[in-house]
């Protein structure tokens, strides 16, 4: 990891290792296609050995209340930030446009502001990003991660259509 300075702003730069991310993914159960660019890291996911859809629903419908209580993750939907960590989540999609139950994209933001924190006020490192990247990629197929509010990341499991009128 750098510090970088400029003037009165401070931004650190993680060093994130490919083979790493590549180790975290095959203990989780995902296939990876990587792609490193300057200022992130994108990892398109795949889990085509699953036969259930990943872990990814609506928080806000009633019907997944147990998932809710559980799940240590929550995705804006709206800007697909995984909250509290520098990723961000993105449904993958067949040539419809339908999200695929199994697939998903993330990029890890490697330019941080100094002030950036992750749960529980720990400081980042690359250390910190594997762990969290490990239990998020867990998360996504055996605990559950939530969806709040938004349009633009589509729940994969549950309730899963338009919610309607429910009389």
């Amino acid at each position: 990891m750098q510090v970088l300075q400029a003037g009165p702003h401070k931004w650190l730069l993680l060093e994130l290792d490919r083979e790493f991310i590549e180790n975290i993914a095959k203990q989780t159960g995902f296939e990876l296609k990587f792609e490193e660019q300057s200022r992130r890291v994108v990892l398109d996911l795949n889990a085509d050995a699953r036969q259930a859809p990943l872990l990814l629903f609506d928080a806000a419908d009633p019907a997944n209340l147990g998932w809710f209580s559980r799940c240590q993750f929550y995705v804006d939907g709206t800007s697909g930030a995984v909250l509290q960590t520098p990723i961000q989540l993105a449904n993958q999609r067949d040539r419809q446009g339908k999200a695929l139950p199994n697939s998903i994209r993330l990029q890890i933001n490697k330019e941080l502001p100094a002030s950036f924190r992750m749960p529980n006020k720990a400081a980042v490192s690359e250390q910190v990003v594997y762990s969290v990247l490990y239990n998020l990629l867990n998360a996504l197929t055996n605990i559950g991660v939530g969806v709040c509010g938004g349009t633009v990341v589509q729940p994969l499991a549950g309730r899963v259509g338009p919610q309607g009128s429910r009389n």
